[in-house]
């Protein structure tokens, strides 16, 4: 597929060879870290709810409530700016109605965070982490209709195995649900999983459709101008869970909640501080995919690493791994081979067309 990114001709200046080095250096970084974030981030919510926790509304706000981390290579670049045209720097390189656009995703992020820590409650990481994957096929729909992505056999042929593999999960049911879990309490984490991949299917290309507003009128859209708007956007996703807490009395509840937490109440705390940081990274990570290269290599990537969570939601949560979870998983994975070859197929096509094109003009 050829999904003109804004990172190309119409947001970033043309990259020699130390800006192709550059370039994959900073594609390696955010994959990096949306692998750190994909699959620690869900282990360790997961882990606050199976020893003792209980409140939702705070669970959602730690997928977020990292953002002031990214205060630091937000004023760094700043500085660097400062430092270069004095007091005429911008503060913002962004534009102000792309962080509007940037506030209204964050309220929009914030409550895919509740939809999917009130289904995560509810599920095991295995099971959760199959229905995510959904993901891709709310993707691959979201983006033909908001970024004109066009549709081909494979991304057609994936969202339908990727479909299949929820509905097997969905018929088995009563062997899956976590100690203490009703099963009306089981389906309603199931619907709300599901609502989550298809919320954050819509928050990726909207994203991505921002940044090509961003780079309107010939501006360069950069990684510093990327990070502003993760920044805005983790500000009002927090900000809306913050309200459910203070409504929820949730911060009041927290000291209670440490002090019978399974695991001890200083490891109570450190999970909570650790599952901020590694769920900043996930969103951090799929935003500079984006960035670098398209909104579907985001939703790929993180079903790629939907195994993983698997195996270790087996080994460090001790989840049960059925034959239905087996069958899904390999459907999922399927879909997202199938995808994946579809791409690579079509992006070599086109090189060889454009190589063609080339020879045949200096000809």
């Amino acid at each position: 597929m050829d999904v003109e990114a804004p990172r190309k001709q119409d947001a970033a200046p043309a990259r020699g060879g130390n800006g192709k080095a550059m370039h994959r250096l900073l594609v390696a970084l955010n994959v990096g870290m949306l692998a750190l974030g994909a699959i620690g981030g869900p282990l360790l919510s997961r882990l606050y709810f199976s020893k003792g926790g209980h409140r939702q509304w705070l669970s959602a706000w730690l997928e977020t409530g990292g953002w002031p981390l990214l205060l630091i290579p937000v004023a760094a670049s700043y500085a660097a700016r400062r430092a270069r045209h004095g007091r005429g720097a911008p503060l913002l390189l962004t534009p102000p109605r792309i962080l509007l656009a940037a506030a209204a995703l964050g309220v929009a992020t914030g409550v895919d965070d509740f939809i999917y820590a009130y289904g995560l409650a509810y599920l095991p990481v295995s099971t959760s982490a199959i229905l995510i994957s959904t993901q891709l096929a709310f993707t691959v729909l979201f983006a033909f209709l908001v970024v004109r992505q066009r549709l081909t056999p494979a991304s057609v042929n994936a969202v339908a195995l990727l479909t299949v593999g929820a509905v097997v999960l969905g018929l088995h049911v009563s062997g899956d649900r976590p100690p203490g879990v009703t099963r009306g309490q089981y389906w309603v984490g199931f619907v709300l999983t599901l609502g989550a991949a298809a919320l954050y299917g819509l928050v990726l290309p909207l994203v991505e459709l921002a940044y090509r507003r961003a780079a309107g009128g010939g501006r360069a859209v950069t990684y510093a101008l990327v990070m502003e708007m993760q920044l805005v956007m983790g500000f009002f996703a927090t900000a809306f869970c913050t309200v459910g807490m203070v409504v929820n009395k949730d911060f009041q509840a927290i000291p209670r909640e440490a002090k019978h937490f399974e695991l001890g109440e200083a490891r109570y705390y450190t999970v909570l501080a650790w599952a901020a940081v590694l769920w900043q990274f996930f969103f951090l990570g799929a935003v500079g995919v984006i960035f670098c290269v398209h909104t579907l290599l985001a939703g790929i990537l993180i079903a790629v690493f939907i195994p993983v969570t698997e195996v270790a939601a087996v080994i460090f949560l001790h989840e049960k791994f059925s034959s239905e979870k087996g069958v899904a998983l390999v459907l999922s994975l399927w879909g997202l081979s199938s995808y994946s070859y579809g791409e690579w197929s079509e992006a070599r096509a086109k090189k060889k067309t454009e190589a063609a094109a080339e020879a045949q003009a200096s000809s």
